[in-house]
């Protein structure tokens, strides 16, 4: 009893904030509910980000659903990445029954069911406002990391950045950019040696098939144009609430260089366009990254430290982060070190190796002396988790195990015709859209490619055509040559003195041969 008492001073004074916080559930202890007890998240730290863990079917889906929920109702918009399709249920009011009201009673929190404002995001063919980026906006560093290049495959992506900036070509999608490696080994690479130095045509080839691996992956259907805007991810409704983005990903599970690329670009964005703010009474936006293990499974090391930079520094913005995975294992360390909330559902130990991954993941937590963590965390029920945060000063709070309150919204999907009704009210569905066309390299190298065949083409011919000539004229004067020889002859035969010399000559040859045969022409006149 003592032991209770001790433990219920403990979570209460550990989970007293003086600021607002929303209320995650009630804690227990020797498997029980303490009426009342509740613990909760203060919204001043939300933006040292939060790690949501736990095994298949063991309720994180439904707990960032909870946490996504209240901080629309406390003004805090929300951005949701949906992989498995089941969190559209929160733009729609839930329904109560005996289990839940019972789980309510237990925890002495009223259930109230309520819907949140919603925006639907498609990044790929789902139904929602087009996410899309311009591979201008991704900068060459960024690029040459998504596209996992050495240095110096690198240094050649920051060339063509730099040709293009110094030339107005607009650098819009993946075209674009195959279409300035093809002109920087064709027909301008006199002109880029010239700037720039010499570029191989071994590592353009390199480049150029990565790029055609991230498009077998449907990054094309990213790359382009209308860019997305982060500022409409920080919009409310006429009441206040924060809107919840929901991105709907659920054709993206087999395409994790695509989510990665996705996910990079929209921190990196949101980082370089969002102001300094400081510590804030809450956070200027929630991003909740569902099914995490496929931002870091396919990433390179360089990428890798790109993302812990980027979550180490966001926080500065006003944004918070949350992971959801099903082990923490799955959260490179440098990143799981700098999340400030843990939320850990039950794990499953079929193997050697998921205990040695359950002892590791217990070494989490604070230490605690009211439960055995290592034991517990394979006990835990649906619904049921270890929490602990931030407090108010940094202090991580006391280790509760914690059995959750319901969500307040649908904890099912919306049917197609739902979604369409959504749709057909979104203030930025219409704007996302719509696909641009505009001038971009391609376009402009295209015309500039096509321009320098048809020079390449004319001064070819007027070679062949001046060959021609040359040996034309060569016959002309070959013949000329000819004819003022036989001209000369004609005119010496036609000589009125060589004539006369040529008949005499011919009588007397006509003559001796006459002579030689034995014939007399005068003796046959006689006769």
């Amino acid at each position: 009893m003592a032991n209770k008492a001790k433990f219920i001073e403990t979570i209460t004074q550990g989970y007293a904030f003086k600021g607002d916080s929303i209320v995650l559930g009630a804690a227990m202890l020797g498997g029980e509910a303490i009426n009342g007890l509740q613990v909760k998240i203060p919204l001043r730290t939300l933006n040292r980000h939060g790690l949501i863990a736990g095994a298949t079917g063991s309720g994180k889906t439904k707990t960032l659903q909870i946490i996504a929920e209240q901080l629309s109702a406390k003004g805090t918009p929300v951005l949701l990445m949906d992989i498995k399709g089941d969190l559209s249920g929160i733009a729609a009011p839930g329904t109560s029954n005996p289990k839940i009201e019972d789980r309510h009673a237990k925890i002495g929190e009223p259930f109230v069911p309520s819907a949140s404002p919603v925006e639907f995001l498609s990044l790929s063919g789902e139904k929602g406002a087009r996410l899309r980026a311009t591979v201008t906006e991704f900068g060459p560093v960024l690029f040459s990391k998504i596209l996992g290049l050495n240095d110096t495959q690198g240094g050649v992506i920051a060339v063509v950045f730099k040709y293009c900036d110094d030339h107005k070509l607009p650098l819009v999608d993946l075209n674009d950019f195959k279409k300035v490696l093809q002109y920087i080994t064709g027909p301008g690479k006199e002109e880029i040696e010239a700037e720039y130095g010499q570029v191989s045509s071994a590592t353009v080839g390199t480049i150029m098939r990565k790029i055609v691996e991230l498009e077998h992956q449907g990054a094309d259907l990213f790359f382009g144009e209308r860019s997305f805007d982060p500022s409409d991810l920080v919009r409310f409704d006429e009441q206040g609430r924060g809107v919840v983005s929901v991105i709907r990903l659920t054709d993206i599970q087999d395409r994790p260089k695509l989510f990665s690329t996705f996910m990079l670009q929209l921190l990196a964005e949101i980082y370089s366009t969002f102001p300094e703010e400081g510590d804030l009474d809450q956070p200027k936006l929630v991003i909740v990254i569902e099914e995490a293990h496929l931002v870091f499974s396919e990433a390179s090391k360089a990428l890798l430290n790109q993302i812990e930079a980027i979550v180490r520094l966001i926080r500065s913005k006003g944004i918070g982060v949350f992971f959801v995975t099903q082990n923490p294992a799955d959260i490179p360390e440098a990143v799981l070190a700098q999340l400030g909330l843990k939320i850990q559902h039950a794990l499953r130990a079929f193997t050697a190796k998921d205990r040695k991954a359950i002892k590791l993941a217990a070494e989490n937590y604070p230490i605690t002396e009211y439960y055995d963590v290592a034991q517990l965390i394979t006990e835990l029920g649906i619904g049921e988790a270890f929490v602990t945060a931030l407090n108010e000063k940094g202090i991580p709070t006391p280790l509760a195990h914690v059995l959750l309150r319901a969500p307040q919204s649908r904890m099912d999907v919306l049917t197609d015709q739902e979604i369409d009704a959504i749709l057909r009210r979104s203030q930025i569905a219409r704007k996302y859209s719509e696909v641009i066309d505009s001038v971009s390299a391609q376009e402009i190298l295209t015309k500039k490619m096509e321009q320098i065949a048809r020079e390449q083409q004319e001064e070819e011919y007027q070679k062949q055509r001046e060959k021609e000539l040359a040996q034309l004229n060569k016959g002309r004067t070959t013949t000329r040559t000819t004819r003022a020889q036989k001209s000369t002859l004609e005119k010496v035969l036609d000589n009125p003195t060589t004539r006369q010399i040529g008949r005499t000559l011919a009588s007397e040859l006509t003559r001796g041969l006459l002579g030689v045969l034995g014939i007399r022409t005068t003796t046959r006149r006689r006769r």
